[in-house]
């Protein structure tokens, strides 16, 4: 079986994650119309193959998996739907989330990949082609419209910011500009 590997969480590890979170509900405000929910930290597996736990879990569109009280929040391949988008903080594995980790999330058709370098601050953020590969990609699929040279820019005001005002900037950043606009089916749903 095939397992992520996370280095030891500190303190910066939490902030970055929590930023991430909230460029997403930044998002989801602005466009209220569009389920989004997500789910950090889920083991995703598919039995006796592959296993992970991203620290980004992220679900857009209907038929969003839901647990009961004291349920593992676990997603199975190939009998749940996976998540749309998925990303690891990345403080001490930038190496492994930019191939091993890369490669498994492909291999379970996630369709974006998100890889944010804390001692970098730096984003990388992949889509899956047709042909089940990687490759960078400028602005977000899943969270349509979404320029990541934002979220970079969001990731940069840590040096001298904290993340609830990196994520304030960029929720500004977000209300100048034109709202992202869903095209109709374009949601990424089960048959």
């Amino acid at each position: 079986m095939v397992t992520c590997r996370h280095g030891n969480r500190r303190p910066n590890h939490a902030s970055f994650s929590d930023l991430i979170t909230a460029v997403c509900f930044a998002w989801a405000f602005l466009n209220p119309d569009i389920p989004l929910q997500s789910y950090g930290r889920c083991l995703i597996e598919n039995p006796e193959t592959q296993a992970c736990a991203p620290d980004l879990v992220l679900y857009k569109g209907n038929n969003i998996p839901r647990w009961q009280p004291g349920q593992p929040r676990r997603i199975v391949a190939p009998g749940q739907r996976l998540p749309d988008l998925v990303g690891e903080i990345s403080d001490t594995t930038l190496s492994i989330d930019l191939d091993e980790q890369k490669q498994l999330y492909a291999s379970l058709d996630i369709p974006e990949y998100w890889v944010i370098d804390v001692k970098g601050l730096r984003l990388f953020a992949f889509g899956l082609t047709d042909m089940g590969v990687y490759e960078p990609i400028q602005i977000s699929h899943v969270l349509t419209g979404l320029p990541l040279s934002l979220v970079e820019q969001a990731l940069e005001r840590l040096e001298t910011d904290t993340n609830t005002a990196a994520a304030t900037w960029l929720m500004q950043q977000l209300q100048t500009q034109p709202q992202s606009q869903e095209k109709p089916g374009k949601e990424n749903t089960p048959e």
